[in-house]
């Protein structure tokens, strides 16, 4: 197997090392882990080349929320007119 020597502040070993040990890892094991934790979480976060993949972005986003697109900006604007009038004097 290769090896990858990693220089690290005292500081940072010692808190990769407590980490390890709180996951009754080795450090070397932690520090892989870590590694392919942070490449998993990167995976697929490929740059937008086009504007549909902006909309589709989004579009992912929206159905992981669960939310749905949007409203219309004229129902957002009724929203603002409404909580306008509710907070007049009536003058």
């Amino acid at each position: 197997m290769p090896r990858i020597h990693l220089v690290v502040s005292e500081p940072d070993r010692t808190r990769y090392a407590a980490a390890a040990r709180r996951e009754g890892l080795s450090l070397s094991a932690w520090l892989r882990a870590a590694a392919a934790d942070r490449l998993d979480d990167r995976a697929g976060a490929e740059p937008f080349r086009t504007e549909d993949d902006v909309w589709r972005f989004f579009a992912d986003r929206d159905a992981e929320m669960e939310c749905g697109p949007e409203p219309d900006w004229e129902k957002h604007l009724d929203v603002i007119r409404g909580s306008r009038s509710r907070g007049a004097a009536g003058t």
